[in-house]
């Protein structure tokens, strides 16, 4: 299962993350997103756990908890798929006069 986990402290780093997740069961990766420009933490990261059952004790006793002395929200990554975006598709881009964006209907 893939977690989702926000409001991380920013000095947070991947390996303190696994091991906090790993009291609950085997952990596949844990990865905190930073930006490719600066190498800075974005403060959120994603933690695959290949265990259903420990990911779901994982999510129950880390979310809304202290960790690295921040409350973080840990949750089960939504799939792409399962998104509900009521028919449309998002658009995106631009184009010489500024606009762009918007939404359009899926064929």
């Amino acid at each position: 299962m893939k977690i989702f986990v926000a409001k991380l402290n920013f000095n947070t780093q991947s390996d303190d993350l696994r091991s906090a997740f790993e009291q609950f069961g085997e952990v596949s990766s844990a990865a905190v997103v930073t930006d490719q420009e600066t190498g800075n933490s974005k403060g959120f990261a994603f933690v695959e756990m290949p265990n259903d059952d420990e990911a779901w004790n994982a999510i129950e006793a880390l979310d809304n908890s202290e960790f690295d002395g921040n409350m973080i929200v840990v949750k089960k990554t939504e799939e792409h798929e399962n998104r509900d975006n009521h028919g449309y598709n998002r658009g995106g881009g631009s184009d010489l006069r500024g606009g762009g964006g918007g939404y359009w209907p899926r064929n």
